[in-house]
């Protein structure tokens, strides 16, 4: 049950009998009317801007299709008041039947309340993490793990066909140098003093590796020429790595559907392909990029080069996809592995990068746009940094890593589930600050602990009302009295749970799982304001001396639980039923 949806329906059913009988011209796009919350819950329960959005195609004014619009829509037995406000808004009042029956309706759906068919049919590819296979994963990955698991449930929840897919980076010099790191641990597990150098990778999570290479390679590889071992080294470390790495994303609760190799794409004709396609369609020539900025022109030197021609689809310069040396840029296989994707039959592509790689993101979807036809549009989310913080103090970097605080040092300090939770209180483009003291304190201000301590209260309630020997099971409480939900607060708590199903959509529609961490903590706020007004005034009470009464607060509360449930299973966080 979407409550604002079938409202919406009765609105632009109205509006469609207001053209058939010529109170509107015809022909008008009943697509931008909105039915959503007031702006001051004061002035209603719902709101919708038909007559100012249809103000201007219909030639009317605003109040003139208000005021007819309010008359057909106060007909209906579910719409209390219909008030024209200002120039134009027209705000609803639904009686309190209305949201006693949706409590009714959730129970009847349990976690299903709030899925839709948004998505259906619809194929969505979504790649995530897609780190180097040069290390354990650090903190900023856990924000891009995060995101793009929760936006992957959120998609599912709304019938899309979702496919997480990480993109193993493992064609470039990076791996070359893993590969040497790696090999001065194997000499190290051999006896002998590891040469560390700069430019290679310090961290002791090498150390393991080298003793996996003397193991399986005993002392063969030692003294030996490197254009000898550093094939073989190569794929060697790259595959402890990303074992690595896949338990560093199960302690996320973190899965992946495919693993794709940048590596596999080289050697097999597969970038020449989708070059020449591109060159067929006119994308890709031979020419001279003007200077850098902030280059003199004397210090600049002018070459030919293999230019993808994305200035067609928006971007600032065109992009090279091949070195003066003959050999491929980064680009080159981006574009390659992005064509794959679009083969495979996907309807959308998401791709979720780290800040420091907004320059991408005109190049990737004008690749897209141009590989496709623009028929599949690629959305790509950039994730902010994440700064950690400890005793009023920045986290210290983790000897182990070398260089970083790992995802396992976070988790590990900080719980998997608060962990999730925590990376979804800011939206993805704003920086995060995760403090390992605020996030595990019990207060207000941790959105972690008022949501789960919401769910917990929820809990509370049915244990101690099966006590009493009430019937708490769903059926029961959705067969209640439901008429004795009449107090404001009860049926503000009821409105929140009736955004629900909105909310989704709209997270939905934008790839934005943080608006579904936001509505808990409102929702949370509701309920444990409801449960604070009890105190004061015993007739709000979840549990009374009449039964029936009882039945009927404990299904607004148990309605609440549902919701509650339903999206800490979008975080990807486990709902806790007590509190210690």
């Amino acid at each position: 049950m979407n409550l604002f949806a079938d409202i919406r329906s009765l609105v632009t059913d109205a509006l469609g009998r207001m053209t058939r009988d010529g109170h509107l011209p015809a022909g008008l796009d009943f697509a931008p009317v909105t039915v959503e919350p007031p702006r001051d819950a004061a002035h209603g329960d719902m709101a919708t801007n038909a007559a100012m959005v249809l103000a201007k195609p219909a030639g009317l004014p605003p109040r003139t299709i208000a005021d007819a619009l309010a008359a057909r829509l106060a007909a209906d037995p579910r719409i209390a008041g219909a008030d024209v406000a200002g120039p134009g808004f027209l705000n609803l009042r639904l009686h309190p039947w209305v949201w006693q029956g949706l409590i009714r309706a959730v129970l009847a759906e349990g976690t299903d309340y709030g899925r839709s068919d948004l998505g259906r049919g619809q194929k969505v590819n979504v790649e995530f993490v897609s780190a180097n296979p040069t290390g354990p994963m650090h903190v900023g990955h856990v924000r891009g793990a995060v995101f793009g698991d929760a936006l992957a449930r959120l998609l599912s929840y709304t019938g899309h066909d979702v496919t997480r897919e990480y993109y193993i980076n493992d064609g470039g010099a990076q791996v070359d140098v893993l590969a040497r790191s790696a090999y001065e641990r194997y000499r190290e597990a051999n006896g002998l003093e590891p040469e560390i150098r700069e430019g290679l990778y310090p961290g002791d999570y090498l150390v393991p590796v080298g003793e996996a290479l003397k193991e399986t390679f005993g002392t063969a590889l030692l003294d030996r020429p490197e254009s000898d071992w550093l094939v073989t080294v190569r794929d060697f470390a790259s595959r402890r790595m990303m074992d690595m790495i896949r338990d560093d994303l199960a302690l996320l609760g973190v899965t992946m559907d495919v693993y794709s190799s940048e590596k596999a794409l080289y050697g097999t004709g597969q970038i020449e392909k989708v070059i020449d396609r591109l060159r067929a369609l006119g994308l890709v020539y031979e020419g001279r990029l003007e200077p850098p900025k902030g280059k003199e022109p004397e210090d600049w030197e002018p070459r030919v080069q293999t230019l993808f021609r994305s200035t067609a689809f928006g971007d600032d310069v065109d992009r090279p996809v091949k070195k003066s040396d003959g050999s491929w840029t980064y680009f080159a296989p981006d574009i390659a592995y992005h064509y794959d994707k679009v083969e495979r039959g996907f309807d959308a592509l998401i791709d979720i990068f780290g800040a420091d790689h907004g320059g991408y993101v005109k190049r990737m979807k004008a690749t897209v746009a141009a590989l496709s036809n623009g028929r599949v549009p690629l959305d790509i989310k950039l994730i902010q940094l994440v700064k950690l913080w400890k005793n009023g103090e920045p986290f210290k970097m983790s000897k182990r890593a070398g260089t970083f605080v790992t995802l396992r040092d976070v988790v590990e300090q900080a719980g998997a589930d608060v962990t999730r939770f925590v990376m979804l209180t800011r939206k993805n483009d704003a920086t995060l600050d995760f403090d390992f003291d605020k996030v595990l304190e019990q207060s207000k201000d941790n959105p972690v602990f008022y949501v789960q301590y919401a769910n917990a209260r929820v809990n509370s309630v049915l244990r101690k009302a099966r006590e009493a020997g009430i019937d708490c099971d769903d059926a029961a409480l959705a067969a209640a009295d439901l008429r004795l939900l009449s107090h404001a607060a009860e049926l503000d708590l009821a409105r929140k749970i009736g955004e629900w199903p909105r909310l989704v959509e709209i997270a939905a529609r934008g790839n934005e799982p943080h608006r579904v961490a936001f509505y808990l903590y409102e929702l949370a706020s509701d309920l444990h304001g409801l449960w604070n007004r009890g105190n004061d005034d015993a007739t709000l009470r979840f549990i009374q001396d009449n039964k029936a009464t009882s039945q009927a607060k404990i299904a607004l509360v148990r309605a609440a639980g549902v919701v509650i449930s339903a999206g800490l299973a979008i975080l990807g966080v486990t709902p806790v039923e007590e509190m210690r």
